[in-house]
Order: C-alpha cells, then sequence, then structure tokens
C-alpha cells in the first residue's frame, strides 16, 4: 500500500510539472491558464498533506520508546520490567 501512496504522489508531481510546461508555453488560452492554475494549487495543496503525513511517520517511527515499549504511547502505565517492585516480590 505504501508503494501506491508513492505512485499517486509522484503522479501529482508529474502533473504539476506538466502544468507548470504548459503555462510556460504560449498556446494555452487564458480560460485555460486560469484552470490549469487552479488545477495546479489543488494539486500542490495534496503533494502538501501527503509530505506532512510521511513527515509525521517518520518522526512518529523514530521517537523514543515510552515506559510502555511503544513509541509515541504516554499511557503512564508500567511495562512489566523487571525493575517493578511488583516483579521482585
Amino acid at each position: 500500500m505504501a508503494e501506491n501512496k508513492a505512485t499517486t504522489f509522484e503522479a501529482a508531481i508529474a502533473r504539476l510539472e506538466e502544468i507548470v510546461r504548459l503555462l510556460e508555453g504560449d498556446a494555452v488560452t487564458l480560460q485555460d491558464s486560469v484552470a490549469l492554475f487552479n488545477e495546479g494549487r489543488a494539486k500542490a495543496q495534496e503533494c502538501e498533506a501527503m509530505l506532512k503525513a510521511a513527515q509525521a511517520a517518520i518522526e512518529a517511527s523514530s521517537a523514543p520508546p515510552s515506559p510502555s515499549g511503544e513509541p509515541g504511547s504516554s499511557s503512564g502505565e508500567p511495562n512489566g520490567s523487571l525493575f517493578d517492585d511488583d516483579a521482585l516480590a
């Protein structure tokens, strides 16, 4: 599934590049230019959202583990370590 998201991101970037090429040329009417510009803004927002999600996933997976042993978890409950008072009894 991660490959599908990467493909979607790559496809969005490719479309953005195509839109830029079309807008830089002189073969597009003003009305089409406005439509392409709006499509480009939407694609850029999609890409930004995908990048933010990827960044959050990377940060979550690289965060130091909490006392419960799960990255990012802050339940505060004991993890059953041998250093717990109850485990020594």
